[in-house]
């Protein structure tokens, strides 16, 4: 870019934008499991004012987009790790894979600085528009809401607030909070203080509510804790598969016993043996694995229950899928138009996805369980799609694909957003952890250790809460919020002053 066209582009030069980016990985510093909220909420003070510095639009957006690919950057760092799987193949792709995550995903930051520099009130319209931002970058092109700004309030009361308006709404009124001292330093500082101080009381005084009664059900989560690349070699599975039966079998059957996401190496439809030996290491309880299932050229990412001498008795396919990871975009458009196999999941080249959310009935003892299989548990909209309310929710996953620094601590602590806007617990039980139980209010219950192989015994299940504001209005009240902010911000565009010049001698 040469300078004349940098100028004319409205770019502010690398030093503005090194400037910028790194106002925005500072703001990461909120994000497990650094958690260091008190730091990353002045720095979104800091990223704020360096998107409201530019004048013009052009000039704005440019800002927006160097903070927004500085923080998604350092948020999403774990997005390396699935490279690293087999290094020698895929370990030069890692450094493009940083830089497009976070430079694609800046773009919606771009577009909320651009859009705010038309508006009168600057500061909170670009607070209510980076909200919207956030919220569509849950939906577009299937939807990544992982790193809002929100989620960093994760170990203090204010994340409870989700519970009324959900993991968009926090980030929301974070942003909000953050822009007030930007419109007036003084009262604007006092309002932020005061507004994050009645939300993180109302907070505190929720988790002081007494418990709901609890369902008397034994549980038993298995971790084998097997590394993703030996998770597939022959050898190596027939040692995980073992680990896991004998895991299962000792001392007194649980209830309930489940094994993480594709935990079976084996397909039921070849090897119908395979079902029994499970159900025999139960004594014929209940099993939910993981595995996978075929039907002709199709295949599935499930989670099946097994019970008695064998036979499954309920079954749930994951229906949201990871781009380029399970399935690629278009695949079977391209097989039915234009005959290119190569990425259809119609023939066996990835995943197909499952009709949607369904809630499992277990029995009186253990109640309606929500399934939901890895990333699902990041997007608060699926367990809302259920068509009746669930006792409890149960994630599955596999996190040694997201290495053993960010990645799976971050998606833990989406899991406990879902559990408290939900006012459902969350039973997890991950490949290499985090393993835990999550009560309806967040809270971890139980956990087992990361990376370590072992299995933890559950005595009852945590009670559900009534269903929570998020629960029955979703989105909907911010949207009006965010809406009605920006009405409002349009509305202060200063209108020209007439001079009224002294009359002349």
């Amino acid at each position: 870019m040469t300078q004349l066209a940098g100028r004319r582009a409205g770019f502010p030069g690398w030093r503005g934008a090194g400037l910028d980016a790194l106002a925005g990985a500072c703001v990461a510093l909120g994000q497990a499991p650094l958690s260091a909220w008190y730091l990353a909420f002045p720095a979104l003070i800091w990223a704020l004012s360096r998107m409201l510095r530019p004048e013009g639009w052009r000039r704005a957006a440019w800002a927006g987009w160097f903070v927004g690919a500085g923080y998604f950057a350092a948020s999403l760092t774990w997005i390396v790790s699935p490279f690293f799987v087999d290094p020698a193949r895929h370990g030069w792709m890692a450094p493009f894979a940083v830089l497009l995550m976070g430079f694609g995903l800046g773009l919606f930051w771009a577009a909320a600085a651009g859009l705010a520099a038309g508006f009168g009130q600057r500061a909170l319209a670009l607070a209510a528009l980076l909200g919207l931002a956030e919220l569509a970058r849950g939906v577009v092109l299937t939807g990544f809401p992982w790193a809002m700004v929100g989620h960093f309030w994760h170990d203090w009361p204010l994340v409870q607030t989700v519970a009324l308006f959900g993991a968009t709404g926090l980030t929301a009124l974070t942003l909000f909070a953050a822009a007030l001292p930007l419109v007036s330093h003084r009262w604007g500082t006092v309002a932020a203080v005061a507004l994050l101080a009645v939300g993180s009381l109302w907070g505190w005084q929720r988790q002081t509510q007494p418990e709901p009664p609890d369902r008397v059900a034994r549980l038993r989560l298995v971790q084998p804790n097997a590394e993703q690349h030996l998770k597939w070699d022959p050898a190596q599975a027939r040692i995980l598969f073992q680990r896991q039966l004998d895991f299962t079998r000792e001392g007194t059957p649980a209830d309930l016993t489940i094994w993480p996401e594709t935990a079976v190496p084996y397909l039921l439809e070849y090897a119908p043996e395979v079902a029994p030996i499970i159900a025999a290491a139960a004594g014929g309880n209940k099993v939910a694995v993981g595995i996978q299932r075929v039907e002709g050229d199709r295949g599935w990412n499930s989670l099946r229950v097994i019970e008695g001498a064998g036979a499954v008795t309920a079954t749930y396919d994951k229906f949201h899928l990871v781009p380029f990871g399970e399935y690629m975009p278009l695949g079977d458009a391209m097989q039915e138009w234009f005959g290119i196999g190569a990425f259809a999941a119609q023939v066996g080249n990835g995943y197909s996805a499952g009709p949607g959310p369904v809630v499992l009935d277990l029995g009186p003892a253990l109640g309606r369980a929500l399934p939901l299989i890895c990333y699902e548990a990041v997007f608060p909209q699926i367990p809302r799609r259920a068509e009746t309310r669930p006792d409890w929710m149960v994630q599955i996953t596999n996190d040694a694909w997201f290495g053993t620094l960010t990645g799976p601590f971050q998606h833990f602590e989406l899991s406990r957003l879902r559990a408290i806007e939900m006012g459902l617990p969350m039973v997890r039980v991950g490949n290499t952890g985090v393993t835990a139980v999550i009560d309806a209010r967040g809270r971890v219950l139980q956990r087992l250790g990361f990376g370590t192989a072992g299995y933890l015994d559950v005595a009852a299940l945590p009670g559900a809460l009534p269903a929570t504001g998020f629960a029955r209005l979703g989105d909907l009240p911010v949207l009006l919020w965010l809406g009605g902010l920006l009405v409002w911000s349009w509305r202060r565009i200063a209108r020209p002053k007439l001079d009224v010049a002294a009359p002349q001698e």
